[in-house]
């Protein structure tokens, strides 16, 4: 038996010597270690963007106060905002318990009950044994040496997966955010379409008008009112869907604020002009975009923890090494705690599952095949990034030139339409040539509508790809 414990003891110190310091494994790059190169957006070049950093509360520039309070009631109550911090909760409670293996644990015990052996499993023959008050207590304490790191990878491990779960709640808070500011700007947005198209409503309703005076006095026939008529039915037309876009960008900015369809402000409901910029947009470069999108974030510390619990199970290929110590009394009761009762143990326990190491090797293999797919979607989050926010960019930029020449071609639309007019009224034109000029009147103004709607949307595009607006959430 010596020699045996000798071997033992020689094998669990040749392993000692062959692998300290094995589970201290190099940790992956941060996204601010591989995002260093990346410098000024190639988009941004236009001057209608601003190499400033990009403000958290982002939604601030455009002044507006309502804007602020329904983004205000989103973050406090949005259903999807309180399931990712029910998820960030449960994280830190699983790092709580991690870090319970670092500590020494204790245990105590004590039982009593009024007790009969079995004579025969006793081998006390066939009379049975008296009837007896038996007690037992037992004070233990344990500590388990942390020597591969195993228990250290284990907390590191949970405490990067409550980064990654704050990161997350930080990707729905920006999103939440967002979303509100989206549906906000759209339900103003159709409003503003609305008017504009209730007046070219009134303008083509005058045309008519104007025709039906010609008509009487013979200078025009019932021929040239229908036509006009019929193209005033036609923009009227426009006027119901803008509604219920609306009405439907209204019902998703009040599930957005935790409300019931009908539970919104008269002042959001009233809105009738979407909020501008009044600056030029602020979009930092890609380094910044790296350090402050969330979903980077979360995709760096879920890989941290898949590094982490490589570690831990490359541990498992090594002793494990406890020191314990307990205290005990156990007996009849009228002998309680007298020296025949007591007892105590002190010393090491080694665990180590030697040789049949398979189960051991086959955890790691599944570890290391988890830290490279973590990899793999650490690269192409950061990737993905950089991507929307250029698209976001040279879109933005784009409809923004889009819009300069549609302003050019309203205005030379309006001018040829009034053109037009006068020639008819003086009879030297046809209701074909008014009527061609009014519709390219009616379509230009309604594409500027749409075009500044499309920039809205753009802008709240490229706020959500830049990933501001997590500033300020809990636990930080």
């Amino acid at each position: 038996m010596r020699a045996l414990a000798n071997l033992g003891c020689a094998a669990a110190a040749a392993a000692l010597a062959a692998c300290s310091g094995l589970a201290e494994r190099p940790s992956p790059p941060s996204a601010i270690e591989l995002g260093a190169s990346v410098g000024a957006f190639r988009g941004a070049d236009e001057s209608v963007f601003s190499a400033a950093a990009v403000p958290g509360d982002w939604w601030r520039l455009y002044q507006d106060p309502v804007l602020d309070m329904l983004v205000q009631a989103a973050i406090a109550a949005n259903t999807d905002l309180k399931v990712a911090a029910a998820n960030l909760a449960r994280s830190r409670a699983a790092l709580s318990l991690s870090q319970v293996a670092a500590e020494p644990v204790t245990a105590l015990d004590l039982g009593l009950g009024f007790e009969r052996l079995s004579a025969e499993e006793e081998l006390k023959g066939t009379e049975p044994l008296p009837s007896v008050w038996l007690y037992g207590f037992n004070a233990a304490v344990s500590y388990q040496i942390d020597l591969y790191g195993q228990v250290a990878r284990t907390i590191e491990a949970a405490d990067a997966d409550v980064t990654a779960s704050q990161a997350a709640y930080d990707a729905v808070r920006v999103t939440v955010i967002a979303e509100t500011t989206r549906a906000y700007l759209e339900a103003c947005a159709m409003a503003r379409e609305q008017a504009v198209a209730s007046r070219l409503v009134e303008l083509q309703a005058r045309r008519v008008a104007l025709a039906q005076r010609l008509v009487g006095g013979g200078r025009a026939i019932d021929l040239d009112t229908t036509r006009l008529s019929a193209h005033e039915d036609q923009i009227r037309a426009s006027l119901p869907p803008l509604a219920a876009r609306k009405q439907v960008a209204l019902y998703r900015l009040a599930t957005l604020v935790g409300r019931a369809p009908t539970g919104l402000p008269p002042e959001v409901e009233g809105c009738q002009q979407e909020p501008r910029l009044a600056e030029a947009f602020p979009v930092g470069d890609g380094s910044a975009l790296l350090r402050r999108r969330p979903d980077v974030r979360q995709a760096e510390n879920v890989l941290r923890a898949a590094h982490y619990r490589t570690g831990a199970a490359v541990a498992d290929l090594y002793p494990k090494v406890a020191i314990g110590a307990s205290i005990g009394s156990a007996g009849l009761m009228k002998d309680a705690f007298e020296a025949g009762t007591n007892k105590f143990s002190i010393g090491p326990l080694i665990t180590w599952q030697f040789p049949n190491r398979r189960s051991a090797k086959a955890r790691i293999s599944a570890q290391e095949a988890d830290e490279r797919a973590a990899a793999a979607r650490f690269d192409a989050v950061m990737l993905t990034a950089l991507r929307e926010t250029e698209s976001a960019l040279v879109v933005y930029a784009k409809d923004i030139d889009a819009r300069v020449a549609l302003n050019a071609a309203e205005r030379k639309a309006q001018r040829a339409a009034a053109d037009v007019e006068r020639l008819f009224v003086a009879g030297r034109q046809g209701i074909t040539a008014v009527l061609e000029a009014a519709r390219t009147s009616t379509e230009t103004a309604q594409a500027v509508a749409a075009a500044d709607t499309r920039l809205a949307a753009d802008q709240v595009a490229l706020f959500l790809a830049l990933g501001g607006g997590w500033q300020g959430s809990p636990g930080r």
